[in-house]
């Protein structure tokens, strides 16, 4: 979410999550344990639609794209999990269409005011 910036490639978008689990030793590129999946993608009346937040697609981010982020996380033999929330952009840059969870464990952030 935040190397969503206005005029950046969307392929900058798959690059930061890629990047980040290579990091922490995962991967490197679309191997597996790692994200075997693009990182997003364009929604509209077609759900999945261009462009993609993958390696290869140039397009600029500009204000009023609506896209999906879905970074994933696959272990074989131990685990997968994707998560799937949408942004929108603006002249300011993304905007969440809804908040993700807070965490796995507390996903409302309920925790913290308890």
């Amino acid at each position: 979410f935040a190397a969503a910036r206005l005029g950046a490639p969307c392929h900058s978008v798959d690059d930061a999550a890629r990047g980040y689990l290579t990091g922490l030793g995962y991967g490197p590129d679309y191997r597996l344990p790692g994200l075997p999946h693009r990182t997003g993608h364009g929604i509209g009346l077609d759900i999945h639609e261009a462009p993609n937040l993958v390696r290869g697609d140039a397009t600029p981010l500009e204000p009023g794209m609506c896209l999906s982020n879905e970074p994933m996380l696959v272990i074989p033999g131990r685990f997968g999990v994707r998560l799937e929330d949408h942004f929108y952009m603006t002249e300011s840059g993304p905007v969440w269409f809804t908040e993700p969870s807070h965490s796995l464990d507390d996903p409302f952030g309920e925790g913290a005011s308890a």
